[in-house]
């Protein structure tokens, strides 16, 4: 069983970033080909143990390389992105990207044979089977564990900010969900996944985390899924908040601001006297109730600020961070069109032919 150890976290400010995509036919469907890709072909070396499948045949996830910078980290998600849509035109498939895939109906795709997915499926049962979804995760390198867990637990209040500027999956098995991203509410579905509690220090994580493995809750520590982790096998601060985006612009957005955050975060931990302990974390229950705003309004939503006497738009938190962290990608992202209104006005203009190739890459 794999675990993690406080030894992990050694370096601070690297980067990686994990994509799920979908492999497609010609016409932008979902077709099963994980296997074709992961199993028996022979990937380019870049994504040489860098390309997996998840629990469907027709998702499969990508790994960059670690990353020193934020430059490096664009040219690594630009190149990984380039080798799969190339790789997987050698089988004739293609990739699309999405939170949900608009025309993906859970009964009719094939679940994918790994053992430790087939051991999911026993354990949960209905909400893994109908699981279609696809995720943006974002890792962060932090050298100290306990500043690991101290970052993970302040950055809870901006990950319905993360979704509902990501918000990109409002259609699921065949119909319009009236959500910006039904892919949060899917993935929810499961156990350890959601808004974490907070942590007094990585001492209690870890305690935690052996804990759920030893009483055979989970397999292994990568079976903890929620929106943000210490990830005691990486050495990161990992944000799973994100929709998955067609568009590396958006993705790269949310990879600049969770380094500033995490930077941020870093810098306030090792200023502070005694930094120990949860002091000045919100409860859990409001952050779900913004969670639940970002994904029932994407771009619309607006969220209780952290002293819970007031609510504050989107538009106004992504000025504020901005302007406080020096970032502009998030500034992009939420003057466009969301992903969600853009699906929906594609599919009611030009019909879901047009939105499946509007998704590829």
């Amino acid at each position: 069983m794999e675990r993690g150890s406080p030894e992990a976290f050694a370096e601070q400010g690297t980067l990686g970033v994990e994509e799920e995509f979908f492999v497609v036919d010609e016409a932008g469907h979902p077709v099963s080909g994980s296997d074709e890709l992961v199993y028996e072909g022979e990937p380019p070396e870049l994504l040489a143990d860098r390309l997996d499948h998840e629990l469907f045949k027709t998702v499969i996830e990508t790994q960059t390389p670690k990353s020193e910078g934020l430059a490096e980290a664009t040219e690594n998600v630009h190149a990984v992105r380039e080798a799969l849509v190339e790789y997987a035109t050698e089988y004739d498939f293609r990739v699309a990207a999405a939170g949900l895939h608009p025309a993906a109906r859970w009964r009719e795709l094939e679940h994918a044979e790994k053992e430790r997915y087939r051991a999911q499926l026993e354990r949960i049962q209905y909400p893994q089977h109908r699981n279609t979804t696809a995720g943006l995760h974002v890792h962060v390198g932090v050298d100290d564990p306990d500043k690991a867990v101290w970052v993970a637990n302040r950055m809870r209040w901006h990950l319905p900010v993360m979704l509902a500027l990501s918000a990109n999956s409002p259609f699921w098995n065949g119909y319009d969900t009236g959500l910006a991203s039904a892919r949060a509410k899917i993935f929810e579905g499961l156990p350890n996944t959601g808004m974490p509690t907070a942590f007094a220090d990585y001492d209690e994580f870890e305690r935690f985390e052996n804990r759920m493995i030893d009483s055979g809750s989970i397999n292994d520590r990568g079976e903890l899924w929620h929106d943000v982790r210490p990830h005691s096998g990486h050495g990161t601060v990992e944000v799973r908040a994100p929709d998955a985006q067609a568009d590396p612009a958006v993705v790269l957005a949310f990879v600049e601001y969770t380094k500033a955050l995490v930077t941020d975060l870093s810098e306030r931990y090792e200023d502070l006297a005694d930094p120990a302990g949860t002091d000045g974390c919100m409860r859990r229950e409001v952050l779900d109730e913004n969670k639940w705003r970002a994904l029932r309004y994407g771009h619309d939503a607006s969220f209780v600020e952290r002293e819970g006497s007031r609510t504050v738009g989107l538009g106004e938190v992504v000025d504020r961070e901005c302007d406080r962290l020096g970032v502009t990608g998030i500034r992009d992202v939420y003057e466009a069109d969301s992903g969600a209104t853009r699906q929906r006005r594609i599919l009611e203009s030009d019909g879901l032919d047009a939105l499946c190739r509007d998704l590829l890459l």
